[in-house]
C-alpha cells in the first residue's frame, strides 16, 4: 500500500513540476511590449529616401524559381532552395489548390517507402535531381524514420494555399541547378542558393 501511495506522490511531484516550468517558459516567452528589446531605427529612416522596396529576403514579390503543376489543379511554386552548413538543402514554397473544387492532395506524394508512409501523408516522395554529378538525393528523415518534410497534408480548398518545405543532402557547392521532382506533379528545375 505505501508503494502505491508513493508511486502517486511521484507522480504527482513530476506533474506539478512540468506544470511550472512550462508556466515559466510561457511567462518568459511573452510579448510583454516593455520595450526593453527595442533597437534603433537607423535602417528605417536610411530606407525612407529609396522608397519601399521589399528585399530580396522577404520574397514576397519576386517570382518562384520554379512552379511545378500537379494533378486536379494542385500547384507547387518553389520560393528558395538554400543550402545550410549543415550539409543539407531546404527547398521551401507553396501549394496552392488552384482549380475551383477541393482537392485532396494524392497520396502518392508521399512515395513508396514504407517507413515513410506509415507517418501519414507528406511530400516524402521528393528527390533532388543532379544531372550534372549523375545523382538522386532523396528527402532525409529524422532518426525516428519520419520524413523532414511538411506531413500531415490532406484536403485543400478551392483557392487555398499551404506552405511547405522539404530537407535534402546537399549536392557538391559545384552544383547550383537541380530537377525537384515529386509523385504526381510535373518536373522543375531551380538553383540552389548558399
Amino acid at each position: 500500500m505505501s508503494i502505491r501511495f508513493t508511486a502517486k506522490v511521484r507522480r504527482g511531484m513530476v506533474a506539478l513540476t512540468v506544470a511550472a516550468g512550462l508556466a515559466v517558459g510561457l511567462a518568459g516567452c511573452g510579448g510583454g511590449g516593455g520595450g526593453g528589446d527595442k533597437k534603433p531605427d537607423t535602417s528605417a529612416s536610411a530606407s525612407k529616401g529609396s522608397g519601399s522596396q521589399p528585399s530580396a529576403q522577404e520574397g514576397q514579390s519576386e517570382a518562384p524559381l520554379a512552379e511545378l503543376q500537379g494533378a486536379d489543379g494542385l500547384l507547387l511554386q518553389v520560393t528558395s532552395a538554400k543550402r545550410d552548413s549543415g550539409g543539407f538543402v531546404t527547398v521551401s514554397g507553396t501549394l496552392k489548390n488552384d482549380g475551383a473544387k477541393s482537392v485532396v492532395v494524392p497520396p502518392q506524394t508521399s512515395g513508396n517507402e514504407t517507413e515513410i508512409i506509415a507517418h501519414g501523408p507528406s511530400l516524402g516522395g521528393a528527390t533532388l535531381v543532379d544531372s550534372q554529378g549523375k545523382k538522386r538525393y532523396y528527402v532525409l528523415r529524422d532518426t525516428d524514420g519520419r520524413p523532414l518534410t511538411t506531413t500531415g497534408l490532406s484536403t485543400l480548398e478551392a483557392g487555398q494555399t499551404l506552405p511547405v518545405f522539404m530537407q535534402f543532402p546537399a549536392p557538391p557547392t559545384t552544383t547550383t541547378e537541380v530537377a525537384l521532382q515529386i509523385p504526381t506533379f510535373a518536373s522543375g528545375t531551380i538553383k540552389i542558393s548558399g
